[in-house]
């Protein structure tokens, strides 16, 4: 925005910073003009030659002269500023800004305007840009959660224009499952299906009733990870043709055909389904889309990894989040089962600089264990899912990344869902064969004796309690990483 001010008898215009001028023009029809470039330049026009001269620290366009009618030149122009008389000499000054205009008696141009002219320097947009963009990630580099009510985030969303968004789910499936549920599920696996709804069932209903009013079309895409055709490197989808769920009524009908066919496996790690949520975000042309992950627990970590080292899965992960945080995209992280929570908690703290802070962590199981109604649960539960969705919009608005198509975004094709046995491909049938005879494989270690915690090695250490992993698993560990129990004692097994 333009403003004036009157200085000393002349009339000084500057726009968005104020620019500090050591010395005044001596003559009528001087001009000063700044530009924020690296090596900013101070030009006066006389009635000679214009004269271009150092001047740094300046952020914006500023024109300081005698006369007070002041026009804007046209877009072709450079959208400067001109006097409102004396046009040719003025001409002449942009004219030798740019390259041609003024000459000196002679015909040639000044050296300083043949040899530094503006025109050569970085744009003043480029400039401000990339430092209004650095402060606005400095802003929002931690969100802090500022509601106490649903209403006050309901509020928030429709102030900052946000009336729906589109969600994304993502489901847990590695093997840890089938104990963090020791204390919380009686002991059972967080998937089991059964007359009560499992603790994933009651997280995807929840969400449904709390976030679903939220979704602009209610049509959801889903996907699981961490199963044995998954791992640690890909997604599937909840339909073989990759579309999206219609309401979470269908989402819960398809997780219920799906677990009886699937494999728990593992290693656990977020970056696939955040890449997978990301290309969404970009192939829809950059709009807000909030990604929901249901989990068990922290991404794996191995044993060895030191205290402020990262396991690759928490690197894949750690780089997969920031590199979200480029999107218009929110995550959240929603806990179901035992837990340890407080390693999730030291994750989310491990996670460096990013565009704005995309990631909130919900602990699903220790909301429900409140002593309070059903509907106070759900409102607890909304609450904190949403809480910093309303600033995380606003952030992506004000850092431009909203409505914009990078293109530049991993391109995810997700695998389709776990097949019944009666419907896998004929190669996986009895009698078929896929590898070359002669070059039998080894026989790969049962799920029931494959080590709980790498999901790789076979079973060969027992502990006091029962439980078993393996040798390299289990030599520094202090505590049964099923029943939490300390380990007094440990049994090497052979196997003859």
């Amino acid at each position: 925005m333009l403003r004036r001010r009157a200085t000393k008898g002349l009339t000084k215009f500057h726009c968005n910073f104020p620019i500090e001028i050591s010395s005044f023009p001596s003559q009528k029809n001087q001009l000063y003009l700044l530009h924020p470039c690296r090596a900013i330049r101070l030009l006066t026009c006389s009635s000679r030659a214009p004269v271009l001269r150092s001047f740094a620290n300046c952020g914006g366009f500023s024109f300081l002269f005698a006369p007070s009618h002041v026009t804007r030149l046209p877009p072709a122009s450079g959208s400067l500023y001109r006097l409102g008389h004396r046009r040719r000499r003025m001409g002449g000054v942009f004219g030798a800004l740019f390259g041609g205009g003024h000459r000196r008696p002679g015909g040639r141009a000044p050296p300083a305007a043949r040899h530094r002219g503006l025109v050569q320097q970085p744009s003043a947009a480029a400039y401000d840009g990339g430092r209004r963009r650095a402060v606005i990630s400095k802003k929002y580099s931690y969100i802090p959660d500022t509601f106490t009510s649903l209403d006050q985030v309901a509020a928030a969303l429709r102030q900052q224009g946000l009336e729906s968004s589109n969600l994304i789910l993502g489901i847990d499936f590695t093997k840890s499952n089938e104990w963090t549920g020791k204390q919380s599920f009686g002991g059972q696996s967080l998937h089991r299906l059964g007359d009560t709804p499992n603790p994933y069932e009651q997280a995807i209903s929840i969400i449904g009733k709390t976030l679903a009013p939220f979704d602009e079309d209610n049509l959801i895409p889903c996907f699981g990870f961490g199963d044995a055709t998954t791992h640690d490197y890909n997604v599937f989808s909840f339909h073989h043709d990759n579309s999206p769920c219609h309401g979470f009524e269908e989402v819960l009908a398809c997780y219920r055909k799906i677990v009886p066919h699937l494999r728990l496996s593992g290693p656990t790690s977020f970056a696939p389904i955040v890449e997978a949520a990301v290309d969404i975000v970009d192939r829809s042309g950059g709009q807000y889309h909030v990604l929901v992950i249901v989990a068990d627990g922290q991404v794996t970590r191995s044993v060895d990894t030191g205290d402020s080292d990262l396991s690759p899965q928490e690197k894949r992960t750690v780089d997969s989040i920031v590199m979200a945080s480029s999107y218009p995209l929110s995550i959240i992280l929603v806990g179901v089962g035992d837990g340890p929570w407080e390693d999730m908690q030291k994750f989310d703290d491990k996670l460096p600089a990013r565009d704005f802070d995309n990631f909130q962590f919900v602990n699903f199981t220790s909301i429900m264990a409140r002593s309070t109604t059903a509907q106070q649960k759900e409102s607890a539960f909304a609450l904190a899912a949403l809480m910093e969705v309303p600033i995380q919009y606003k952030a992506t608005v004000e850092l431009g990344i909203l409505g914009r198509s990078t293109g530049n975004a991993k391109r995810v094709t997700p695998a389709p869902p776990p097949l019944p046995p009666a419907q896998r491909q004929p190669s996986l049938r009895r009698g078929s064969s896929n590898v070359n005879a002669g070059s039998a494989r080894p026989a790969e270690p049962r799920d029931d004796q494959v080590c709980p915690i790498c999901l790789t090695n076979a079973k060969d250490l027992a502990f006091g309690c029962g439980h078993m992993c393996c040798r390299e698993c289990g030599e520094s560990l202090t505590r049964c990483p099923i029943c939490r129990q300390p380990i007094r004692s440990k049994l090497r097994l052979y196997s003859g």
